[in-house]
């Protein structure tokens, strides 16, 4: 089955609160090698005007990816996990994702564009706090088609 191209346009439910800590974005800069202070000493992002520590800008893939499981785990989009490639990723950040935020993301379907029997669907996260945007992250993942 190949992806449903009637999805355009589809709009996935909000998803439970993220909540984010401290601990989770020390471990994220960490990983990505992220050295600003601002990332794990609050008193280094108060300076700068936060009310605790900042993730870096790439955090938000956390919650972003989590949101992209919808679709993926949908049937009615026929898509075969073990065939995805993650092919692109975007942010647009209105503010940093800051400790203690809840973060609600939905999730919408922007495009299904199929090249040589290859799907590309482009979706479109905005997260928010408080219901405030928070960032737009745009995803575009492959889901390669079976080959003859």
């Amino acid at each position: 089955m190949s992806v449903n191209e009637q999805s355009v346009g589809r709009v996935y439910p909000p998803t439970a609160p993220y909540v984010v800590s401290a601990a989770k974005i020390r471990e994220f800069a960490e990983a990505v090698g992220a050295g600003d202070p601002a990332h794990v000493d609050p008193a280094a992002a108060r300076a700068l005007g936060y009310r605790d520590v900042i993730a870096p800008p790439t955090f938000a893939v956390l919650i972003a990816q989590q949101c992209d499981a919808q679709f993926v785990a949908d049937p009615q989009m026929g898509v075969d996990f073990s065939r995805v490639v993650h092919g692109q990723q975007t942010f647009v950040h209105h503010r940093p994702l800051t400790a203690g935020d809840e973060v609600i993301g939905v999730l919408h379907v922007d495009a299904v564009k199929v090249v040589a029997g290859n799907a590309m669907v482009t979706t479109r996260t905005e997260l928010t706090v408080a219901g405030e945007p928070v960032c737009t992250s745009t995803s575009m993942l492959v889901v390669r088609g079976e080959q003859p």
